[in-house]
């Protein structure tokens, strides 16, 4: 049976639709559990902060995976919802299961150039955010598909000067969680990508 236009564009929409359901559930059960964490961490005297990453400690390898989900206080966490939700859920619709492996390779070089030139315990979403970021201009540079350079140019534009955040200021903030965080999203965009056998068949 053939497909009218109509039929066609019908389809992509549910297509689109459920992307985005599917993106909104993923970010919004995420953004929760971080908030019910810092909830636990708040009553008990910030216990959960010992999962942050401390630098040049081998016991605290398996704490880059915990790290980007815990923060410093209710204030820390409140500065980074709103980036979090936007960017992951955008980065998100992109393509669940890219993106669930782009928030690994985020997660791991993010947490690993932490652990080598950090100064001190770290811990936050700021990893994932600056991973988001990087993810979403890096697809519209590698993947040259106008609706990734549209959304990278917007992205850009919204975000564009939280890239301040890679250069040491702060003592009391991470930049290197936000530049090896960037980074790692610059990689997954780039390891991800489609071949381009695939997108020209």
């Amino acid at each position: 049976m053939s497909y009218t236009p109509e039929r066609q564009r019908s389809a992509a929409l549910a297509e689109h639709g459920s992307r985005a359901l599917s993106s909104a559930i993923l970010i919004g059960s995420v953004t929760a559990v971080m908030w019910l964490l810092e909830a636990f961490d708040s009553a008990s005297d910030g216990w959960f902060d010992r999962f942050g990453i401390t630098p040049r400690d081998i016991g605290d390898l398996p704490d880059i995976f915990t790290a980007p989900f815990m923060h410093g206080g209710f204030g820390h966490l409140m500065a980074n919802t709103v980036p979090f939700v936007v960017l992951g859920f955008v980065a998100a619709a992109r393509g669940i299961a890219k993106f669930l492996v782009a928030s690994l390779i985020v997660i791991v070089v993010g947490g690993l150039g932490v652990w080598f030139t950090g100064s001190g315990n770290t811990l936050g979403s700021s990893i994932l955010i600056f991973g988001f970021f990087g993810y979403l201009v890096g697809r519209g540079i590698f993947e040259r598909r106008a609706l990734d350079i549209g959304i990278a140019v917007v992205v850009v534009a919204v975000y564009g000067t939280m890239l301040l955040g890679v250069l040491p200021g702060d003592p009391g903030i991470s930049w290197q969680g936000h530049l090896f965080g960037l980074v790692g999203g610059v990689l997954g965009a780039f390891f991800l990508r489609r071949s381009r056998d695939a997108s020209s068949a």
